[in-house]
């Protein structure tokens, strides 16, 4: 079911909702969208509203607010994508851990992206501000999302995994390496939710070190790594220059810095250009583990729109690597893993619960 069917809105135009509490704000945010030439189809002050406004008129995309009296942006989110599903973007301008916690559960419901509220006009980062929440509504506008069923307990515990599920053999004429040295994983819109199931089912002596690079609104990268950290056994951290891997550990790509690794398990930063429209960048990341460690690597690429990460991942696959593919079903957005698919660059096109199974079996090997 798609959130974003634009034959009644013109082919071109952005129809996009606006939810917060705060009059101010809803002004400021129409502003910048008109300024932009996205359509504000309509301004609502809580959760129980947006639901009403949703129902009625479907907008393209959603800008949600965290905390508003009534019903909160989490159960407004939760109950949006369960019954009319719209791309939704939590929209924060709050940096206390309680509302950072519980964005990242407004994306485990079904919201794509966050981004930080603007800076106004007269600071220094107003007009970079501005750009990446417009870029993001234009993005996430394109998503076809579908309907979100609740988990009971989401986020308590990990989801145990059918002791069953085996790594399935590779193509023919494709040599794996027996020793796999690392992981490296790329995500994008809607990844978070996935990279907390696959990191709270990895077994507690995970022998191997994670690369992680996530697509991420800058400013927000450590608030998921204590999201994440509530539920995954390994030792989570985001990456600095020149240190050394260990394992059992996730290094994650910080905000404005490609990742990479050297042949002597070591991490190096770059900020080169953007490659994909990103930085970091999967591409990155993938490029230099098959340079470093050819096939002795296990290669994942999540949920995410575009096709960063899959021209590389065909390379590390001509190498020899483990090469994973999340599959359609569970994807929130199934554009980097599909691209993948299409170059035939995925040994394996699996679920997050089949990945976990993959992952801890190579683990066991």
């Amino acid at each position: 079911m798609s959130g974003n069917d634009m034959g009644a809105h013109g082919e071109n135009t952005i129809n996009v909702l606006i939810v917060d509490d705060s009059r101010v704000t809803r002004e400021f945010l129409a502003h910048i969208f008109s300024e932009a030439g996205i359509k504000v189809l309509g301004t609502v002050s809580d959760g129980q509203e947006a639901i009403g406004f949703v129902r009625q008129k479907r907008p393209d995309v959603i800008t949600m607010d965290i905390y508003m009296p009534g019903m909160n942006g989490l159960e407004a989110t939760r109950q949006i994508m369960a019954t009319v599903p719209v791309p939704i973007v939590i929209v924060s301008g709050n940096w206390d851990q309680t509302e950072v916690d519980t964005t990242f559960r407004a994306m485990e419901a079904g919201a794509l992206a966050v981004v930080q509220r603007p800076y106004g006009a007269g600071h220094p980062e107003h007009k970079a501000s501005v750009q990446e929440l417009v870029r993001t509504i234009r993005l996430m506008s394109e998503v076809r999302v579908v309907r979100r069923w609740s988990r009971s307990n989401p986020g308590k515990k990990p989801l145990s995994v059918p002791a069953n599920i085996r790594l399935p053999v590779p193509q023919t004429g494709v040599k794996m390496e027996r020793g796999v040295k690392l992981v490296a994983m790329g995500a994008s819109a809607g990844g978070p939710p996935v990279l907390q199931r696959i990191l709270s089912g990895l077994d507690a002596d995970f022998p191997f070190p994670v690369l992680v690079v996530q697509h991420m609104a800058p400013g927000f990268m450590q608030g998921m790594l204590n999201w994440l950290g509530e539920t995954s056994r390994l030792h989570l951290r985001i990456a600095r220059e020149g240190e050394k891997m260990l394992q059992g550990s996730v290094y994650f790509a910080p905000d404005g810095f490609h990742m990479g690794v050297s042949g002597d398990n070591t991490i190096f930063l770059s900020n080169a250009g953007p490659e994909h429209g990103a930085r970091p960048s999967v591409s990155y990341l993938f490029r230099s583990v098959g340079r470093a460690y050819g096939g002795a690597a296990a290669a994942v690429l999540l949920t995410g729109m575009g096709s960063d990460g899959a021209e590389e991942m065909r390379s590390l696959k001509e190498k020899g690597a483990i090469t994973i593919a999340q599959d359609e079903e569970s994807s929130a957005v199934f554009g980097m893993p599909e691209a993948a698919v299409r170059l035939g660059a995925a040994v394996l096109v699996l679920s997050p619960e089949q990945i976990i199974a993959a992952l801890n079996g190579l683990a066991k090997r």
